[in-house]
């Protein structure tokens, strides 16, 4: 069988409120020295089991249910209190609940609603100073500092979400990234893999020698694409852009696309190079596929404040929507502070100008 849970099974809490019922003592302890009738002592006795539900109830509720709870539990004080005045005890346990209110003015609320009742039923039931001065200053400071620590706890409990939130953020964030990179990677490695085997079965009567070649060049692009894929994954993907610009022009000529090429010495850092490299492969998987071309420009050029990427074609340029190819290298670059113009006349042009890194 399952045994009662009277706490919540939260850390912030642990097994301080068990702690916290020593000050029940003074119930007996006060009717002791009374030498109290059996009246005061079955009162006190029989208030004891209804505060305890009302006290592990009120670690479990928040809102209008803790305020009745405290309405309940502030009664209960009041109407022992002509039996046994250590019933005040019960006021400040119900203050010390305050500070789980949302809003720290309704905490403050609470707390002076019993400090209040504290002062009429003092006048009514004639109460001497020492009684109703020490309990007031108790559910006062008592009351302060829960109001005090509660906002803490909230406080944490909303940076904790906040940090689950970001995480969450940052992981479907590193989903769409490697998803963009895979479609960038295999996407040209692909095209150029179908373009050699369809050159390498055309001419394998005639030419078993370059077909031949071809087939080496496509086991050798499809593990290179196979190593690719691993570093992608692993977050470290990183081709240089020279690499690639050979392999586009390898890609290019295969297809019947003559290449013009035209890039500059530049020393470019590593986060900028790795996100041309993908837009260049992205962009001339697309003259390849769509664009029905017979020459392609590529060009790669320092202009002031940066550098440039010029990939443009003689092909049928229109200006389509965006596929997720072309949306994910608008977003790499300008996640550099980068900007992607895309022309369509004449065939198509696309302008990528990456700014120098901050220092």
């Amino acid at each position: 069988m399952r045994p009662m849970q009277l706490l919540p099974k939260d850390k912030d809490i642990g097994w301080v409120p068990y702690l916290w019922l020593v000050y029940l003592a003074v119930l007996p302890l006060n009717l002791y020295f009374l030498q109290a009738t059996p009246l005061q002592w079955a009162a006190t006795v029989l208030s004891v089991p209804i505060f305890l539900a009302l006290y592990f109830r009120a670690y479990w509720i928040e809102g209008r249910p803790l305020v009745w709870n405290l309405v309940f539990m502030t009664t209960l004080g009041i109407a022992l209190a002509p039996l046994n005045p250590a019933s005040a005890v019960y006021y400040i346990y119900s203050a010390s609940f305050a500070g789980k209110m949302e809003r720290p003015v309704d905490a403050w609320r609470i707390i002076g609603a019993v400090l209040a009742i504290i002062a009429v039923e003092s006048a009514i039931l004639r109460l001497p100073p020492s009684f109703w001065i020490n309990v007031s200053v108790f559910t006062f400071l008592i009351g302060a500092v829960n109001v005090y620590y509660g906002q803490q706890h909230r406080d944490r409990k909303k940076l904790q979400k906040a940090q689950e939130e970001i995480e969450h953020l940052a992981q479907i964030a590193e989903r769409e990234r490697i998803a963009r990179d895979l479609h960038d990677v295999l996407g040209h490695t692909l095209s150029v893999i179908v373009l050699k085997s369809e050159l390498a079965s055309k001419i394998a009567d005639v030419d078993p020698a370059r077909a031949v070649q071809e087939i080496k060049d496509v086991e050798r692009i499809s593990r290179d694409a196979l190593a690719q894929v691993r570093a992608t994954i692993q977050g470290y993907h990183a081709r240089r852009l020279q690499a690639e610009a050979q392999q586009a022009t390898e890609a290019l000529e295969a297809a019947g696309v003559s290449v013009h090429f035209d890039f500059a010495r530049a020393d470019i850092p590593a986060a900028h190079e790795g996100v041309l490299a993908l837009a260049l492969r992205e962009a001339v998987t697309n003259v390849i596929r769509h664009a029905k071309a017979t020459s392609c420009t590529l060009r790669l050029e320092l202009v002031p404040g940066g550098c440039q990427l010029e990939i443009r074609d003689d092909g049928c340029g229109q200006l389509s929507p965006e596929g997720s190819g072309l949306s994910g290298m608008r977003q790499r670059v300008e996640a550099l502070g980068g900007v992607l113009q895309r022309e369509a006349a004449s065939g198509t042009r696309l302008l990528i100008t990456l700014p120098e890194p901050s220092r």
